[in-house]
C-alpha cells in the first residue's frame, strides 16, 4: 500500500522560509518531492501536519490559506493516483507514483491551466482571444482573492457566486455573460484533456447574449461633431478626426484603421484586409478621407494614419490598444460636451454609417457588404453577388450628405 506523508523542511538559514516536501513510499522505497510551498517555522504545526493560520496577519493568512488549500488537492490527487495504478493491477514503483503527480499536477488548478491556454493562443497568434482569456482571468483572479481552486473544485455553486460577484461590482449582464462564456470554454478544454470530469457548473449562469441598445447618430450630430471648433485641444480634435475617417470609410473598425499603410492606398482605391474576419475591402478613396490623411502625415512612416509609429519601442498592438482608450476617453468627453444622445466612441461610428445609410433607403445587401460583415451564412453571399461600385456610390450618398 502506498502512502504519502506532507513534511516540512525548515530553512538551513535563520529567519528565512522552509519548503513543504511530499514523502511518497511503496514497497519499502520512498521518494521525496519537493514543492514551491514555502513556510517561516512558527507557521507548520508538526504534530498534526498543517499549516498554522491563527497567528497571521491578513495578507499573510491568505497566502498560507491557499498554500494549504493546495496542500489538500495536492492529497486528494496523489489519492487518485495511487488508487488508478492499484486497480490496473500492474505494478508500480514509487517512481510511477511521483512522474503521474508531476505531470498531472501542473494542470490541475485553474489559474495554472488557464495561463498555459493563453500562452497557447499567443504562440498561435490568436492575440486577441489570449487577451479575452487573460482578462477573464483577472476578473476571477479578483473574486477568489487570487486564491487558486482545483479543477475538480468547479461546480456550479462557484459559478453562482462569480455571477453574484460580478453583479454586485456593477458588471453588465452581457460582461457577465461574457466572462462566464470564457471559462467555460476554459473548464471545456480541461474537460476535454481528461484533467477533469464534466460536472457542467455553468448550468445556473447566464451565458447569452442581451440585445444591446442600438449606438447609432443621427445624420444631424454626426454634423455637429463635424463642425464642432477643437482647434484649442489638439486631442479632442484627432479623436474626432480619427471618428470621422471610420464613418468616411464606411464604419472601418480602429484596429484596421491602425494598420493601415500607405501601399494600401493605390488609384484611388484603399483596400484593406479586416483583421477580424481576414476579409478583403476595396473602398473608393474621397477627399474627407484624403484632408484627414494630410492632416497627420508622418513622412517617414509606412501607415497611413498615426496611430501605430514604427519609431517607437513600444509594441505595435499596444501602440494601437494605448490610442484606442486615449481616442474613446476623449470621445467620451466630446459626445459630453456636445450632449450627444448616447456616449460617443469610435465604435458608434459603425453603427451610425449602417443606421445612415439605410435611411437613406440603401439596400440592406449593400449595407452589410459595406461593413464588411462577415457572418457565417449571410456574408458569403454578399461576397459573390455584390461589387465595389455600387458600395461605393453609397457611401458617397452619405458622405455628400455632410
Amino acid at each position: 500500500m502506498a502512502t504519502v506523508k506532507i513534511k516540512f523542511k525548515p530553512s538551513t538559514i535563520d529567519g528565512r522560509q522552509g519548503v513543504i516536501v511530499y514523502q511518497v513510499t511503496h514497497n519499502r522505497v520512498t521518494r521525496q518531492q519537493k514543492t514551491g510551498y514555502r513556510l517561516y517555522v512558527d507557521e507548520w504545526n508538526y504534530r498534526l501536519s498543517e499549516v498554522i493560520l491563527s497567528k497571521s496577519s491578513d495578507s499573510r493568512k491568505r497566502y498560507l490559506l491557499d498554500i494549504s488549500n493546495k496542500i489538500r488537492i495536492d492529497i486528494r490527487q496523489f489519492g487518485a493516483i495511487i488508487t488508478l495504478l492499484e486497480s490496473s493491477k500492474r505494478d508500480f514503483t514509487t517512481d510511477d507514483i511521483l512522474s503521474r503527480f508531476l505531470n498531472v499536477n501542473s494542470e490541475s488548478y485553474l489559474f495554472p491551466f488557464m495561463e498555459s491556454m493563453i500562452e497557447h493562443h499567443k504562440a498561435l497568434g490568436k492575440i486577441r482571444t489570449a487577451e479575452t482569456y487573460a482578462a477573464t482571468l483577472r476578473s476571477f483572479r479578483r473574486f477568489r482573492d487570487n486564491e487558486d481552486l482545483a479543477l475538480d473544485d468547479i461546480n456550479s455553486d462557484t459559478m453562482i457566486a462569480y455571477e453574484v460577484y460580478l453583479k454586485v461590482c456593477g458588471v453588465s449582464h452581457n460582461s457577465s455573460s461574457f466572462y462566464m462564456r470564457n471559462l467555460r470554454a476554459v473548464y471545456n478544454r480541461a474537460v476535454e484533456k481528461e484533467l477533469t470530469l464534466q460536472r457542467y457548473p455553468f448550468k445556473n449562469v447566464y451565458t447569452g447574449v442581451d440585445k444591446t441598445t442600438k449606438r447609432a447618430l443621427p445624420l444631424k450630430e454626426i454634423k455637429h461633431i463635424k463642425n464642432v471648433d477643437l482647434s484649442n485641444n489638439t486631442a479632442r480634435s484627432f479623436a474626432r478626426d480619427m471618428f470621422l475617417f471610420s464613418f468616411y470609410t464606411r464604419g472601418m473598425s480602429f484596429v484596421d484603421m491602425a494598420y493601415l499603410q500607405k501601399k494600401d492606398l493605390n488609384r484611388g482605391i484603399l483596400s484593406y484586409r479586416r483583421r477580424k474576419t481576414g476579409q478583403l475591402l476595396f473602398i473608393k478613396w474621397e477627399k474627407c478621407m484624403q484632408e484627414i490623411v494630410d492632416k497627420y502625415n508622418l513622412p517617414q512612416s509606412n501607415y497611413l494614419l498615426p496611430i501605430i509609429k514604427p519609431m517607437s519601442k513600444i509594441d505595435k498592438r499596444k501602440q494601437y490598444l494605448y490610442s484606442s482608450h486615449k481616442i474613446n476617453r476623449n470621445l467620451k468627453i466630446l459626445g459630453e460636451q456636445l450632449g450627444l444622445s448616447i456616449p460617443l466612441t469610435m465604435y458608434v461610428s459603425r453603427h451610425a454609417w449602417a443606421s445612415i445609410a439605410k435611411s437613406k433607403n440603401i439596400p440592406i445587401s449593400i449595407i452589410s457588404e459595406g461593413l464588411g460583415h462577415d457572418s457565417e451564412a449571410t456574408t458569403r453571399i454578399y461576397l459573390a453577388s455584390l461589387d465595389t461600385i455600387a458600395i461605393d456610390k453609397a457611401n458617397r450618398i452619405i458622405l455628400q450628405s455632410l
